[in-house]
């Protein structure tokens, strides 16, 4: 409509509540998400570096459920688990296994022969030589996967509002603005959800540099 302003302000400071908690919601469900995804995907890469074999397998089923649209996965998992918060993290969880899954196995495999001899010739037990040499060397890989797999549940929260207004974050919004022809609501949700994936990915570097002083070090020099 001509004359209507694209952001109504006074709706935004009347729901300035409401946005704080959706805010915090969303910031929990990619949290979740994220980190129950990367526990299971280190589980998986143990096992596909340990049996070589497995890898492919692992892979295609990780892929799989990646594929699957995120709308189409919601619905689905709704009828076995209700709308409920487990659903919404049952689908975002698994959308994270596959660039978790690769980043890590990318991340270990990818530490030269030489430095594995190395570390052999030192000593080191096969735990020490995973803790202290290849997930160090691999850590830029791994997080590099870290950060996609944030980015990507960030985007995919406000989907989940489907499932009820308790249970999409910032995507409740959105939703709520498409309903009613509302430009304000679907404003706050998408650039709310925009500006979290850019801070969650800025802190998820930032983090990268202090685990890997020596990567700085070696750019300087």
């Amino acid at each position: 409509m001509i004359g209507t302003p694209l952001i109504r302000w006074n709706w935004i400071g009347d729901h300035l509540h409401e946005i704080r908690i959706a805010l915090v919601q969303h910031l929990a469900l990619t949290f979740i998400a994220v980190g129950v995804g990367f526990v299971i995907s280190a589980l998986l890469a143990a096992i596909a570096i340990r049996l070589r074999f497995s890898y492919q397998t692992v892979n295609a089923i990780t892929g799989i459920l990646y594929a699957i649209p995120s709308l189409a996965l919601f619905i689905l998992l709704t009828p076995i688990f209700g709308l409920t918060a487990l659903t919404a993290e049952i689908a975002l969880v698994s959308y994270t296994l596959q660039i978790l899954f690769r980043s890590i196995v990318a991340g270990i495999e990818g530490v030269p022969a030489s430095v594995r001899e190395s570390a052999q010739a030192m000593g080191y037990t096969r735990r020490q030589q995973l803790w202290r040499v290849e997930v160090p060397i691999g850590l830029p890989v791994i997080v590099t996967g870290l950060r996609i797999a944030t980015v990507t549940t960030v985007g995919l929260v406000p989907i989940a509002a489907i499932l009820g207004s308790d249970q999409g974050g910032l995507g409740r919004f959105i939703f709520d603005g498409l309903d009613r022809g509302f430009n304000t609501p679907i404003l706050v949700g998408a650039v709310l959800t925009v500006f979290l994936a850019v801070v969650l990915d800025v802190l998820l570097v930032r983090m990268q540099r202090v685990l890997t002083p020596w990567l700085r070090h070696s750019r300087a020099s």
